[in-house]
C-alpha cells in the first residue's frame, strides 16, 4: 500500500509547535561526554571524550564507521543511556532521562500494533496530560501534516514502511519536541521511498524548524539533509570533524552533482575510509 508523501501548510494548531517552545529552544550541548559499559576486564568503551554543540533549529547528521557510537551518543541525548563522564544539556538544563521535549525516531517503526494509526499519534500527547478531545486533534493535525489523514483508522501492519516511517515521525512530532533525534530512520526503506522520505522531512522540518539530530550511514543522504554533517572515529567514537554545508535551500536533487556537494562527499569518504581502514587493521593484526 503507497501513498504519495503531501505535506500540508501550517494550520494553527500545528503552528503552535514553533510558538509553544520559541526559535530560540532546541540547543543541544554535548560537553566532554564518554560512555562505557561494563566492569573491570568486561568494560568497553563505546564513547570516549567528545563534545559537540547544535544550535536551535540546526540540522546536524552524524556519520562515522559501524559500530562508532553514533546510535549510543544519540541516546545519551534522548536520556536513555547515562554518560559515564562529562554531560548533555538541552536548553540550559542537564539531561536526566528521557523527555517529550525530545522527541526520538528509531530505524524500526517501533509503533504499536494492536492501536490504530491515530491512536498510536495520540498516545503521546495523552500520556503528557492532553485530554482526549486535545490528544484527537493533535494526532488529526500531524496525520494531515504527514499525508495520512485517510489512514487514520488503519493498523501499522496495513501500511508500507515509509507510510510506517511517516507515522513515527507524526508520533515524534506531537509532542511538540524542541529537539528530533532519528536514528537511521530511512535505512530499511527501499532507495526510492528513501529519496521521498528525505524530501517529506525536509518540508516538514522547514516549517518547524525544531533542532534536528540525524544519525546515518548514507554520505549523500546527511549532505543533502544538513547544516551540519559531523563525522565520528572508529570505536571508541569521538567527533573528528565537523563539516559545513552551505547548500542553498530548498534543497533538490539537482545538488548531488553541485561541486560543493561532490567537495563535501570526497572528505566525508576519505575521513569515514580512513576510520574503517583502522578497525579492519585491528581486526586482522
Amino acid at each position: 500500500m503507497r501513498e504519495a508523501a503531501k505535506i500540508l501548510p501550517l494550520t494553527p494548531t500545528s503552528a503552535k509547535a514553533r510558538g509553544q517552545h520559541g526559535i530560540n529552544k532546541g540547543k543541544v550541548e554535548i560537553k566532554g561526554v564518554g560512555i562505557t559499559f561494563g566492569e573491570g576486564k568486561d568494560t568497553f568503551t563505546a564513547v570516549k571524550e567528545t563534545s559537540l554543540a547544535v544550535g536551535p533549529g540546526e540540522f546536524v547528521c552524524i556519520l562515522g564507521p559501524s559500530g562508532c557510537g553514533k546510535s549510543t551518543l544519540l541516546n545519551t541525548v534522548a536520556g536513555y543511556v547515562k554518560p559515564s563522564s562529562g554531560e548533555v544539556l538541552v536548553d540550559d538544563k542537564n539531561i536526566t532521562g528521557p523527555s517529550p521535549d525530545r522527541g526520538m525516531v528509531f530505524q524500526q517503526y517501533s509503533l504499536f500494533p494492536w492501536k490504530t494509526i491515530h491512536d498510536n499519534v495520540a498516545f503521546g500527547p495523552k500520556v503528557a496530560g492532553m485530554s482526549s478531545a486535545e490528544a484527537c486533534s493533535t494526532a488529526n493535525t500531524f496525520l494531515s501534516i504527514v499525508g495520512l489523514s485517510k489512514f487514520a483508522k488503519n493498523f501499522p501492519g496495513e501500511l508500507s514502511g515509509g507510510m510506517q516511517q511517516r507515522v513515527g515521525i507524526a508520533r515524534a512530532l506531537a509532542n511538540y519536541p524542541s529537539v528530533l533525534l532519528m536514528d537511521e530512520p530511512f535505512g530499511a526503506l527501499d532507495a526510492q521511498t528513501r529519496v521521498m522520505m528525505q524530501n517529506s522531512l525536509l518540508e516538514i522540518w522547514s516549517e518547524f524548524k525544531t533542532t534536528v539530530l540525524f544519525v546515518t550511514h548514507d554520505i549523500d543522504e546527511a549532505i543533502f539533509l544538513a547544516d551540519r554533517v559531523v563525522i565520528m572515529s572508529a570505536s571508541p567514537g569521538e567527533v573528528i570533524a565537523d563539516l559545513k554545508v552551505n547548500l542553498p535551500r530548498p534543497r533538490t536533487a539537482e545538488m548531488y552533482t553541485d561541486d560543493q556537494f561532490v567537495q563535501l562527499k570526497r572528505q566525508c569518504i576519505q575521513a569515514i575510509r580512513s576510520e574503517s581502514m583502522k578497525v579492519f587493521s585491528a581486526q586482522t593484526d
